[in-house]
C-alpha cells in the first residue's frame, strides 16, 4: 500500500514538474521577445522653411453677376414660338420669345387703310385751300385726321414688336419657364439672363482696415466648388463710409471669370492681398497636429541611439497653399514627422525613410 502511494506521488510530481518546466520555458520566451529592441518606426520628415507671405486681410463676400435680369413680356399674349434653349449663350438683341400678334397684324392693316385715305384727302384738301374753295378751319380738321392715324399706326407698330422678346444685353441664359401656348400676362418671367464675364465680387470689411483699402488691389478668392484653387481679381470700388449698424465697410472686386467658372450666388472666402509682406516659418499642413488643447509636431532629435521624436506644442498662423505658418515653438531649418504621426509617442525611435522638402507657393 505504501509503495503504491510513493509510485503515485513520483508519478504525479513528474507530471507537475514537467507542466512548470513548460511554462517556465514559455515566460522566458516572452521575457526574450519583449526584451528585444523595436525597429525604428518609419516616417516622412519636413524641414521647417521660412516664406515670405504677403500680408492679407481675410473676409468672405458672395458672386454677382455685372448684369442680371429676368427677360419679361411687357404686353400680354400667348407664346407662337420660342427662339432659345436653356442654358443658352446669347448675343444683344437676339430674338428670344415670339407672341401671337395676328389680330394686332389685322388692326394695323386696317389703321394703314385709313391713314393711306387720310393722305389723299389731305392732298386734296391742300389744293382746294390753295383755291379759297375749302375753309382753313375744314383743312385742319382734315390734317389733323391724318396726324391723328399715323400715331395709331405707329402705336399698333410699337405694341406689335413688343409681342417679339429679346435679349437686352449678352449673356448667359437660365432655364426658361414658359411653353409653346401660354397665354402670358404683362410682366410674365420667361427666362433669366446674367452676364458672367466679368463677375462681381461684394464684401464686408471691418471698418479698421478702411486705411489699406485702395482701388486695384489685388484680391483672392477660393470657392469650396474648387477646393484649394484661387482666382485673382482687382478691388473696383468702395464704399465711401462704414455701416453704422455693423461698422463694416462694403467693397466690390472685379474678376475676369473668361472661363465662366464662378457663378453668381456663390458663397466665398477671400483675401485683400496688401502691399507689405511677412518673413514667416513654414511647414505643411500635414505635419500639425490639431487638438482643441493646442497644436503640436512630433520634432525630430539625433541621439546616440539614434532618431528620436519628442511631442512639441506648437501656436499656429494663417494658411496658403498647402503651408501654414508657425509663430512659435519652432525654428528654422527644425526637421518635424510630416506623415505618420499616429502611431508616434514621445522617445520613440523613428527612421526617415522620404525626406520631404518645403515647398511654399509664391505669394
Amino acid at each position: 500500500m505504501a509503495s503504491r502511494f510513493i509510485v503515485m506521488l513520483l508519478i504525479a510530481g513528474t507530471i507537475f514538474g514537467g507542466l512548470g518546466y513548460a511554462k517556465y520555458r514559455q515566460v522566458q520566451t516572452m521575457v526574450a521577445k519583449f526584451s528585444v529592441p523595436k525597429p525604428p518606426t518609419p516616417v516622412a520628415a519636413v524641414a521647417v522653411g521660412k516664406a515670405s507671405w504677403p500680408r492679407t486681410i481675410a473676409s468672405t463676400g458672395s458672386l454677382t453677376a455685372v448684369q442680371d435680369s429676368f427677360v419679361t413680356n411687357e404686353v400680354p399674349g400667348i407664346v407662337s414660338a420660342l427662339h432659345f434653349d436653356s442654358g443658352q449663350e446669347v448675343a444683344a438683341g437676339a430674338l428670344l420669345v415670339s407672341l401671337d400678334a395676328t389680330v394686332d397684324l389685322a388692326t394695323l392693316e386696317g389703321l394703314q387703310a385709313e391713314l393711306e385715305l387720310a393722305r389723299l384727302q389731305h392732298e386734296r384738301a391742300k389744293k382746294l385751300v390753295k383755291d379759297h374753295t375749302l375753309s382753313r378751319a375744314d383743312y385742319d380738321e382734315v390734317l389733323a385726321k391724318e396726324t391723328r392715324l399715323r400715331a395709331g399706326v405707329t402705336a399698333q407698330q410699337a405694341t406689335i414688336a413688343k409681342k417679339t422678346l429679346r435679349a437686352p444685353f449678352t449673356g448667359t441664359l437660365g432655364i426658361r419657364r414658359v411653353d409653346l401656348g401660354d397665354y402670358l400676362a404683362a410682366g410674365s418671367s420667361v427666362v433669366s439672363l446674367q452676364t458672367l464675364s466679368p463677375i462681381y465680387l461684394d464684401s464686408s470689411i471691418p471698418e479698421r482696415y478702411i486705411a489699406e483699402l485702395k482701388a486695384g488691389q489685388e484680391i483672392l478668392l477660393r470657392s469650396q466648388a474648387y477646393g484649394e484653387e484661387h482666382f485673382s481679381g482687382r478691388l473696383t470700388a468702395i464704399e465711401p463710409g462704414a455701416d453704422p449698424a455693423t461698422r463694416m465697410v462694403r467693397i466690390r472686386a472685379e474678376f475676369s471669370n473668361t472661363d465662366k467658372r464662378l457663378r453668381p450666388g456663390m458663397f466665398v472666402d477671400l483675401e485683400l492681398v496688401q502691399a507689405t509682406a511677412d518673413e514667416v516659418l513654414t511647414l505643411p499642413e500635414t505635419a500639425i497636429s490639431y487638438s482643441p488643447y493646442g497644436n503640436s509636431v512630433f520634432l525630430i532629435t539625433e541621439t546616440p541611439e539614434g532618431l528620436v521624436v519628442q511631442r512639441k506644442p506648437v501656436e499656429t498662423g494663417g494658411t496658403r497653399g498647402g503651408d501654414v505658418a508657425v509663430t512659435k515653438g519652432l525654428a528654422v531649418g527644425d526637421r518635424v514627422v510630416a506623415v505618420g504621426q499616429n502611431k508616434l509617442r514621445n522617445g520613440m525611435q523613428v527612421e526617415i525613410v522620404e525626406d520631404l522638402t518645403l515647398q511654399t507657393d509664391p505669394p
